[in-house]
């Protein structure tokens, strides 16, 4: 702990000890839409452009950010809303939950959410200014509720569930 304080873990009892199959298919398969969205936008101008962002975002968001937040998670090795404690599990070793608000990963989250719809929104937004489409409006339409879905509507749903929710930084309910 190099000699910092920590918090103090408040597990809630009411959360999910695992959440639903249906659920981590269902969230998967929005973050994969969300991404495929924000893919098809880059590549609205860019080709290349376009792999770049699938590959940082597949990534950031399935690798990355699973070893700097889930290993300090209480759901590290289980089912969350997302499936990713269990992913976690299988990538890297668990961390202390003491230090999971301490963590860089629990402040670089909202910024790589963010990112996942801001990027592809600027250079959707500069392709369909260079060349109008209908379909290219379509696309960051769907993108921008994609990512209010994602980051408001069923994160409030999953923190609601959720056993760290009294304790997480990022909880966006509480009891």
């Amino acid at each position: 702990m190099d000699g910092e304080k920590r918090e103090s873990v408040s597990i809630c009892r009411e959360g999910l000890e695992e959440y639903p199959i249906s659920r981590v298919i269902y969230g998967n398969t929005v973050m994969l839409v969300w991404i495929g969205l924000g893919t098809f936008a880059c590549f609205m101008l860019d080709p290349i452009a376009a792999w770049i962002y699938l590959g940082v975002s597949l990534v950031t968001v399935f690798i990355v950010l699973r070893i700097m937040v889930c290993t300090r998670c209480y759901y590290y090795g289980k089912r969350c809303h997302s499936g990713w404690g269990r992913l976690a599990s299988l990538i890297a070793k668990r961390k202390d939950i003491e230090g999971f608000n301490d963590g860089i990963g629990v402040r670089a989250a909202p910024a790589v959410y963010g990112l996942l719809s801001l990027v592809p929104l600027v250079i959707g937004t500069i392709s369909a200014i260079m060349d109008f489409s209908i379909l290219k409006v379509i696309v960051l339409a769907i993108l921008l509720l994609t990512g209010y879905y994602s980051g408001a509507i069923s994160r409030k749903s999953a923190c609601a569930e959720c056993k760290m929710r009294e304790f997480c930084r990022g909880a966006v309910v509480s009891d």
